[in-house]
């Protein structure tokens, strides 16, 4: 079956009031004005539908009443020489028609309402838009075709390895679970028979060793008391090694004041003692 036998027929735009007018012929190339034809008295009234088949559009003219075609004007291109715009109106339009038998003439059309005026003329574009597009996507695609293929296949002896985790080896063992740290992140686990190393942990630098003082060993003696003892630990080595005074012998004090005290006979108080 021929590809134009598939092609079906789409109506674009109807219209059910256009007017047709005889015009004169054109004596100049300024374009074709509508105020030289008879507006007032049309030739023929009738209604007008603009069709597709394929690439090809069809302005039609038919009765209102019976649907007999009056005249049929083929549109190839648009705009061009068959449909053209009249140059003081958008109302009005100048079409080329033609018979079966390859003759042609040229008519003009008008329609009485502005927005019937601006349709017949949307639909005309939008059809050619779409061939516009269509010749473009084929000769596209008619130039891909012309381009040598990329062979992205194997040639003969070629082979791949693919390592894929979570599969069984070779030994028969099936490969460890990754273990899923924090944050949902899996983690592989460690290697068989490996060890984990601890990081070695730094020396001290040597600003940290001058910071440290030791204090000097307490000489212990019968004589002295544990609060000596204490006091010598807390006292720089070179207080240490000076005898303890009275001045600073803060428990040497407590001792001097209860010896100041006179022995006083106890008096008698409400307190229980111990």
């Amino acid at each position: 079956m021929a590809a134009a036998e598939l092609e079906y027929e789409s109506v674009l735009c109807v219209k059910p009031d256009v007017n047709v007018y005889r015009i004169p012929p054109r004596t100049s190339n300024r374009g074709y004005r509508a105020s030289d034809w008879k507006l007032d008295h049309p030739d023929w009234t009738g209604r007008l539908r603009v069709t597709s088949k394929g690439k090809t559009a069809y302005i039609k003219l038919e009765d209102k009443v019976s649907g007999e075609l009056f005249a049929q004007a083929p549109i190839d291109q648009y705009p061009g020489i068959a449909v053209e715009t009249v140059a003081d109106s958008s109302r009005y339009f100048v079409i080329r028609i033609q018979d079966g038998t390859g003759r042609s003439a040229f008519i003009g059309i008008g329609f009485t309402d502005r927005g019937d005026a601006f349709d017949f003329n949307v639909s005309l574009q939008d059809h050619f838009k779409w061939v516009k597009q269509e010749t473009e996507i084929s000769k596209e695609s008619q130039e891909a075709d012309t381009r040598p293929k990329l062979d992205l296949g194997f040639k003969e002896g070629q082979t791949i390895k693919l390592n894929i985790g979570n599969m069984t080896s070779k030994k028969g063992g099936a490969a460890k679970p990754r273990v899923s740290g924090s944050g949902g992140l899996s983690l592989l686990p460690p290697p068989p028979g490996g060890k984990i190393t601890v990081p070695p942990i730094p020396p001290p630098s040597s600003t940290a060793i001058a910071n440290h003082v030791t204090p000097p060993p307490v000489q212990k003696s019968s004589n002295a008391s544990s609060a000596d003892i204490l006091l010598d630990l807390d006292a720089p080595a070179a207080a240490s090694k000076a005898p303890v005074s009275a001045t600073t012998d803060l428990w040497g004090d407590f001792s001097t004041a209860s010896s100041a005290v006179p022995n006083q006979a106890p008096q008698q108080s409400n307190w229980v003692q111990f």
